[in-house]
């Protein structure tokens, strides 16, 4: 794989790919997920696991929503490359999210072993300490209604009124 600009980006790019492509027992995690999704009700080939895969990591490494990702695949030749898009292929927003969502959290985790893996036989890392991004956390939460949101705004206000002790 050669990107024409020999960028920081493209050099971590190539490297990520290089780790991909020593790895293709990721792409049958992968495949796995994706063929309980498939819809057979459209003309479109849709994109392979590889693609998802690439795509999904392209995602997470730039930080980027899926409208924003579909317009990377379009515009940068690096993004393309790494993710091995097809001349004229040029997934959508939603296509990326649709397929990129597919892939399930178990898939994720044994991906993560199988990097992990190869990391502490390389001495580059021993995942003792993971990141976690855990923006989404069930409670209970009363459904807000006219009178509930009245009573928290009150509450609000006389907590910051004048003349109040402990304010």
């Amino acid at each position: 794989m050669h990107y024409l600009a020999k960028n920081q980006v493209a050099r971590e790019l190539e490297a990520i790919s290089r780790l991909l492509d020593h790895h293709p027992a990721i792409l049958d995690l992968v495949f796995r997920d994706l063929v309980k999704y498939q819809r057979t009700d459209t003309g479109r080939q849709g994109m392979t696991a590889e693609q998802v895969l690439r795509c999904a990591i392209l995602k997470q490494y730039r930080e980027l929503t899926y409208q924003e990702l579909a317009f990377h695949l379009e515009d940068s030749l690096a993004f393309r490359s790494f993710a091995r898009m097809k001349m004229g292929q040029y997934p959508s927003g939603s296509a990326l999210q649709e397929n990129i969502k597919a892939i399930a959290a178990e898939t994720w985790e044994a991906v993560n072993r199988v990097l992990l893996e190869q990391a502490a036989q390389q001495k580059v890392e021993q995942g003792r300490v993971v990141r976690l991004d855990a923006t989404v956390v069930e409670t209970h939460i009363h459904h807000p209604t006219d009178s509930t949101l009245l009573l928290d705004g009150i509450r609000v206000i006389t907590r910051y009124a004048p003349g109040r002790q402990g304010a």
